[in-house]
C-alpha cells in the first residue's frame, strides 16, 4: 500500500495527471476526444497530463474520469464506511463534530 501523506497537493495532482494519461491511452482516446466529451479544452487535458498544472477543479477531474469511463472507480477512492457507534448519541446520528471551547 502506498503512503501519499508526505506528498504536497501539487505533487499529488501531477501524479494523478500522469496516471490519467495512462487511463486515456488505454481507452484509446486522444486528448481532443476526451476534452470534447468532458466539455473542457484540449489545453486543460494536456496541462493536467503533463504536470504543468498543479491544481485542477474537482468537477473537471470528475468530468475527465467520466470521459474515459472510470467514474465508477470513485468507490475505490473513497469506499463507503460501515456505520460507527461513535457517530450515534442517544439513538441519533451526529451530523457534525464540534469541539468544546476552552
Amino acid at each position: 500500500m502506498d503512503d501519499y501523506s508526505e506528498y504536497s497537493a501539487p505533487e499529488l495532482v501531477r501524479m494523478l495527471g500522469g496516471r490519467f494519461k495512462d487511463y486515456r491511452l488505454r481507452a484509446n482516446m486522444t486528448q481532443k476526444e476526451v476534452a470534447e466529451m468532458a466539455g473542457l479544452s484540449v489545453l486543460t487535458v494536456y496541462r493536467f497530463e503533463n504536470g504543468s498544472v498543479t491544481n485542477i477543479a474537482l468537477s473537471s477531474f470528475l468530468l475527465l474520469l467520466k470521459a474515459v469511463g472510470c467514474i465508477n472507480d470513485l468507490s475505490e477512492l473513497m469506499p463507503e464506511q460501515p456505520e460507527s457507534p461513535y457517530l450515534f448519541r442517544e439513538k441519533k446520528k451526529i451530523q457534525r463534530i464540534r469541539h468544546k471551547k476552552v
